[in-house]
């Protein structure tokens, strides 16, 4: 299938140009090498992970030491995504690929694919941010429905009620679901992207899950005499905990009715440029601080990653103010918010799309 194409504009290429000048400029007056923090969380974060996985089993006879061990692992879980597995696939963190591919495997240790994210996130969601059928971020479930343009049908015309009960069953989706049918299933978006999958990721794939399942929930029951109900509760706290602070972070960057879900036109061209593009479906959060910047791997400075993925978190500060400043000079539409407004914006996005706001809008 013909992929999506960004409308040429040759004004936008010489203005982008100007902006990379200017980014580029900034970042090497930069003394040093920031990367080396998060080297150093490459060792730090999963050895955070596993410990508390081996604490809990040698604290079992205490079930609320245990469940809570499981809890923040759930935590850790998602600090490793933030600060590791996503920066390793875009070989931020180590200038060797092969030192980044190793990083990036963790992924596959905690219930996710590395293989099939790093596709779904590179060739999907950064190729074609917020395009039905193109972004595997924004792939319809059934249940809820995030494109404006796509009528709400069924249950999703409730979905501004109940959709609290299918957030925290994020991860769960993913690891039982999500994985297999991206890697089974012709007619999902990460096939048009792809192509043919090797038989040797698939295997792979089905080993690592069973091997996840059997540490996280076997091990505790068949060598550290853990009841079964403690073993699987306690797992499910964890994955519900994740899922929950995962989403915290990452709905409040695409998903919101200040943001444009281009459509692709009779000839599966797109309304904007590639400059564009980024600017109209992406927005930035307000917060900016020790936390944000240092945990959570910067995820407020979003518009930043997308113009320029292949400079780490470590230097969205200085990039998001050449951002700004630019976007401001050049009329291009940056958009910063508050986390808990855009929160709410997207809880807004859900409540039109149930009630066919565009359709209504459009006649």
């Amino acid at each position: 299938m013909e992929k999506p194409i960004y409308l040429k504009d040759s004004e936008d290429a010489k203005l982008f140009n100007e902006l990379r000048k200017k980014v580029n400029q900034r970042i090497e007056a930069i003394p040093g090498n920031r990367d080396i923090y998060i080297q150093i969380k490459a060792i730090i974060l999963p050895l955070v992970y596993f410990g508390l996985y081996v604490f809990a089993l040698f604290s079992n006879e205490n079930q609320w030491v245990y469940i809570s061990s499981f809890v923040l692992m759930g935590i850790s879980l998602v600090l490793i995504y933030l600060n590791l597995i996503h920066e390793a696939a875009h070989n931020n963190i180590y200038k060797n690929k092969k030192l980044n591919g190793f990083v990036l495997q963790i992924f596959d240790f905690v219930g996710a694919n590395s293989y099939i994210w790093k596709k779904r996130h590179i060739a999907s969601h950064h190729a074609y941010p917020n395009v039905d059928g193109w972004d595997t971020d924004i792939e319809q479930s059934g249940l809820l429905l995030i494109i404006p343009w796509i009528k709400a049908k069924g249950i999703q015309k409730y979905q501004h009620f109940f959709f609290f009960l299918v957030y925290p069953l994020y991860l769960f989706n993913w690891m039982f679901i999500r994985d297999f049918r991206d890697f089974f299933d012709n007619e999902r978006v990460i096939l048009k992207t792809q192509g043919t999958i090797p038989i040797i990721e698939k295997v792979k794939m089905v080993s690592y899950k069973l091997f996840y399942f059997f540490y996280q929930i076997a091990v505790p029951v068949l060598f550290f005499k853990v009841s079964l109900g403690l073993a699987f509760g306690a797992w499910f706290l964890q994955v519900i905990s994740a899922s929950i602070f995962a989403l915290f972070v990452l709905l409040p960057l695409h998903p919101l009715p200040d943001n444009a879900f281009p459509k692709l036109d009779e000839k599966n061209g797109l309304p904007f440029s590639w400059l564009h593009h980024q600017f109209e479906v992406t927005n930035d959060l307000q917060e900016n601080n020790w936390f944000v910047r240092n945990i959570l791997g910067n995820f407020n400075f979003h518009v930043a990653h997308h113009l320029f993925p292949n400079y780490s978190y470590l230097y969205y500060n200085e990039i998001t103010e050449e951002i700004e400043k630019f976007a401001k000079e050049h009329n291009l539409a940056y958009k910063r918010f508050p986390i808990f407004t855009a929160l709410g914006k997207h809880i807004d996005l859900l409540k039109q799309n149930a009630n066919n706001a565009y359709f209504i809008l459009e006649e």
